[in-house]
């Protein structure tokens, strides 16, 4: 599991990038016998969130509507039209995809 910790420089956050499931089967190819629901409440017990791989509507992700899809479909279509046209100069191409992080800085 050493591995498979990650977590939120910016809080006390930390998760596991298995699942409950595959927990469960590394624990039986060792010889301990625990339930899923066993391992979810250990890893809470240890501070871990328990993590998804995507957003959904219950757990906080918000509906997408079709003008943002759509919004956001142009938006990637012009990056992929701007690094072809910087390809066809011989010209490099960055791109950098970024959230929006809380900092806690003091001046």
């Amino acid at each position: 599991m050493k591995y498979e910790i990650a977590g939120d420089p910016m809080s006390d956050l930390k998760w596991t990038r298995k699942t409950t499931a595959k927990i469960v089967d590394e624990l039986a190819l060792i010889g301990i016998p625990v339930s899923k629901t066993t391992v979810g409440k250990i890893l809470k017990g240890l501070n871990f969130s328990l993590k998804t791989n995507v957003k959904s509507i219950s757990s906080g992700g918000k509906p997408i509507t079709k003008k943002k899809r759509e919004e956001r479909n142009n938006q990637f279509e012009y990056i992929n039209e701007m690094i072809s046209e910087f390809a066809k100069m011989r010209k490099p191409a960055i791109s950098v995809d970024t959230k929006k992080k809380r900092t806690n800085w003091k001046l």
